[in-house]
């Protein structure tokens, strides 16, 4: 289910890992961070932020059309978001290049999972949707087993 994780060697703890997925020469890389500062687990509220670089890795240039998310709480309660573009963009990558975005996610519960798709649109007119890794989101808070 989860992609190549490279541990990202950052200033800040805990671990950060990044998610590698590519579909059709366009790279998909996602950073989450879980964001303290904003978390308030007393009144069961986890916020991350996480960092997206679509890369294209092909020989024409591609643009972003629309997004779909399912994001998978440790509850198992599952959430789903479509929409046009990213942050208020619908970018045309050229091959070569890439597009970097931050968002954010905000949890009832310390941990997660998120994943999804973009759909996306080459220069030939053809559409085909570039899959985003599935990638975890990890609190302080979370409560792990060992069975």
């Amino acid at each position: 289910m989860f992609e190549k994780q490279t541990p990202d060697p950052g200033p800040t703890a805990p671990a950060q890992f990044l998610y590698e997925r590519e579909t059709r020469s366009i790279h998909v890389a996602v950073k989450p961070t879980y964001l303290d500062d904003q978390s308030d687990p007393a009144d069961d509220r986890y916020v991350w932020s996480y960092t997206v670089t679509i890369a294209n890795r092909g020989e024409e240039p591609v643009q972003l059309i629309s997004r779909y998310w399912n994001i998978m709480d440790a509850a198992g309660r599952v959430q789903e978001v479509r929409g046009p573009g990213v942050v208020g963009a619908q970018p045309v990558i050229a091959p070569g290049e890439s597009f970097e975005y931050t968002s954010g996610c905000p949890l009832d519960t310390a941990s997660g999972v998120m994943s999804g798709r973009y759909q996306m649109k080459a220069a030939s007119g053809e559409s085909f949707e570039a899959e985003i890794p599935a990638f975890l989101l990890e609190s302080p808070f979370e409560r792990r087993q060992v069975h």
